[in-house]
């Protein structure tokens, strides 16, 4: 295995222009695109340096402006990234397969850059993934990746057939290759080696073509079909495990191979397809590295109804009559189904709030009504401002936030004023609405839980809990009348889903931000000296559901708080206070001496670094305490890795700071416990 190489020479332009004078005294003339600005980087040798920049710039290129900026972004050391930008996420992608991969490294490149993630590739020797795979002691293991992406192409079939060959011939090579997988899969299961990604196989239509007949034909694409659905299945039984389905990439008229690259270069799949692929891998870096989205908000005049409202009326606007009409309910339904999967819909428009409601209410062609939406940011002030504001009455971090917006205006100031946001810039043709909003998966998650479907409503519970806590002279009475609940217990295996999504997509009430996969929070709450408590809440208002999780270790009379986190719907409620209070009770009790906690910080949890020393706790100055050793990178290690492994102390590089509790004078607190 080795570290990708990248090519030595310039690529072509970004972008295309006049030569400037060879004079090397003259003025390089100033970038006026994002396209030059981004040439103008790589010329002066300042992408590293100014990599948090890149995201705002990389969003407005187009496609193949895009795959010339991937080429510049390979060659970009991530070391040399990380030296300027210590707390930026970074993750580490082997990729593996059985053609020639390297093509793929720059397609990730920008994928990482596009997210603000630093991405190390590491890429392994041609054919090489059942050996990568199936052997612990292979180079690929030993690279610790967070992300696998083992590269599959259709030659994997079409390299074992005879000649000639009959439909049952590609049947029997399918079934021994999707069994060599599955095994490959289960080998790889117990490795800790991170998330594998397999994909399944775009059916080629020269290879249907050489069968002359169309009964054939029918049975080659059923034998192929039932091959990529048992692929696709293996993810349902193997948690580690994602498979990325092709055909809806080939079936948007996407090529699934360059013929010429394929017999000259080994290289099976086109770069097209490499380049949608690397998205799809983006989002799973994403989510791996605890970026995820979680609310949508959304202009109205020109976005989710044609017209502007104020000049129209409501009657004049249009939806769901005519063609362009219906482009616009059509938007609406998927930003709907999307409302209905826990991503929370806002408003956010510059009208009067009266005649918007008016809308919602009695246009029945509208496929959105105000109770889809948390909240209802209508006014006339700045966007940026109201996005900011919207994020902090949710209790969210602005940069959970996705805005999509028709005016080039509004979507500039939102970059500019708020980088964070992911930006999805409309324009003026409905009917494209719904392939830019989807186009980035800002949403995408490994799994669905049931807290997810629930969501939306949990949150607009908060705010009737904001409306009760304004009739109360003070937070303890309004505490006090709110009747908060607490249950604490062992994680069951129904609930390993949503811890695992907590922990990768919580930073704000988040002591350590170790991101952890479902099987390896099944492991830890399978462990022998290893405990994952749930933490659920509820009050006057409703069950808030699983809202928190607590992972311990216990080593001799010491209990250890590996990680705490707290979903940041029920920040200061007493929830906190009451999990703690329970470990605690349950250390004592269990004969321990002492509790550990660990605090780790993080660009986003600043809020809770004094929790341990508000409860009791006192910073230990002993061995566990590793807060004045920072690594190589800074104070800081990014988001989204860690080094420790589960039921391992929180690495000694990452700027952890250790306190202790004596395990005398408890506070008394009210929970209940299972």
């Amino acid at each position: 295995m080795s570290t990708a190489a990248v090519p030595t020479d310039e690529p072509a332009p970004i972008s295309t222009g006049t030569q400037g004078p060879t004079d090397t005294t003259a003025t390089a003339p100033t970038p006026t695109t994002p396209a030059d600005e981004l040439l103008a980087l790589h010329r002066s040798g300042r992408l590293a340096a100014e990599y948090p920049r890149l995201k705002a710039l990389l969003a407005q290129l187009d496609e193949d402006r895009s795959a010339r900026a991937a080429q510049l972004l390979a060659r970009v050391d991530p070391d040399e990234v990380l030296r300027a930008h210590p707390s930026l996420p970074a993750l580490t992608v082997a990729i593996t397969g059985h053609g020639t991969l390297s093509a793929l490294v720059p397609a990730l490149a920008l994928e990482g850059a596009r997210h603000g993630i630093v991405l190390r590739t590491v890429v392994s020797d041609f054919d090489s993934y059942v050996f990568d795979l199936a052997d612990p002691g292979s180079a690929l293991h030993a690279a610790s990746p967070d992300l696998v992406l083992c590269l599959l192409d259709p030659m994997i079939v079409r390299d074992e057939l005879p000649s000639p060959w009959r439909p049952e011939d590609v049947e029997a090579v399918l079934a021994e290759k999707t069994a060599l997988l599955e095994g490959l899969v289960s080998r790889f299961a117990g490795s800790g080696s991170g998330t594998l990604v397999l994909n399944t196989l775009p059916l080629p239509r020269d290879l249907v073509a050489q069968l002359v007949d169309h009964r054939s034909r029918a049975r080659l694409g059923v034998l192929w079909r039932e091959a990529n659905i048992r692929l696709l299945r293996l993810a349902e039984t193997h948690p580690e495990l994602v498979v990325l389905d092709l055909d809806p990439i080939a079936g948007e008229g996407v090529e699934v191979t360059d013929a010429r690259l394929s017999v000259y270069a080994k290289a099976h799949l086109s770069p097209r397809m490499l380049s949608r692929y690397a998205r799809e891998a983006g989002h799973l870096a994403r989510l791996a590295a605890g970026q995820t989205k979680k609310c949508l908000a959304v202009d109205l005049d020109q976005t989710l109804w044609g017209g502007v409202l104020g000049d129209d009326g409501p009657e004049g606007i249009e939806v769901g009559d005519g063609p362009r009409g219906a482009a616009f309910a059509a938007f609406q339904k998927v930003v709907g189904q999307l409302a209905s999967q826990g991503v929370l819909l806002a408003a956010v428009s510059k009208n009067d709030l009266g005649p918007v409601r008016d809308v919602l209410a009695n246009r029945t062609e509208m496929a959105l009504r105000e109770e889809d939406f948390v909240r209802l940011a209508v006014n006339w002030r700045p966007k940026h401002e109201n996005i900011a504001e919207l994020a902090a009455d949710l209790n969210l971090a602005v940069d959970s936030v996705v805005f999509a917006d028709d005016s080039a205006y509004e979507c500039g100031l939102v970059r500019r004023e708020l980088p964070g946001v992911a930006v999805v810039q409309l324009d003026e043709e409905p009917a494209r609405h719904i392939g830019k909003l989807l186009r980035d998966g800002w949403f995408d998650t490994r799994e669905l839980t049931t807290e997810d479907r629930a969501r939306p409503a949990l949150y607009r519970s908060e705010a009737e809990r904001k409306d009760f806590l304004h009739t109360f002279d003070s937070l303890q009475d309004y505490l006090r009348e709110l009747g908060v609940r607490v249950e604490i217990g062992p994680v069951a295996d129904a609930d390993v889903p949503r811890v695992s999504q907590l922990t990768l997509r919580t930073n704000q009430f988040n002591l350590t931000t170790r991101r952890l996969q479902p099987a390896e929070v099944r492991a830890l709450a399978e462990g022998p000296d290893t405990q994952v408590l749930a933490v659920r809440s509820g009050d006057r208002f409703g069950d808030n559901g699983l809202v928190g999780a607590v992972f311990l270790r216990r080593e001799g009379s010491t209990v250890h708080i590996d990680n705490f986190l707290l979903s940041c719907r029920v920040f200061a409620r007493g929830i906190e206070q009451a999990a703690l209070t329970t470990v605690l009770r349950r250390a004592r009790a269990d004969g321990a001496r002492e509790v550990v906690g660990y605090y780790r910080e993080s660009a986003k949890n600043a809020k809770v670094q004094d929790f341990y020393p508000a409860n009791g706790f006192t910073r230990t100055g002993g061995a566990e305490d590793v807060g004045e050793r920072p690594d190589e990178h800074g104070d800081e290690q990014p988001d989204a890795h860690t080094s420790e492994r589960p039921g391992e102390q929180p690495d000694a590089s990452a700027n952890v700071r250790a306190f202790r509790h004596d395990l005398a004078g408890i506070p008394r607190f009210p929970t209940t416990s299972s």
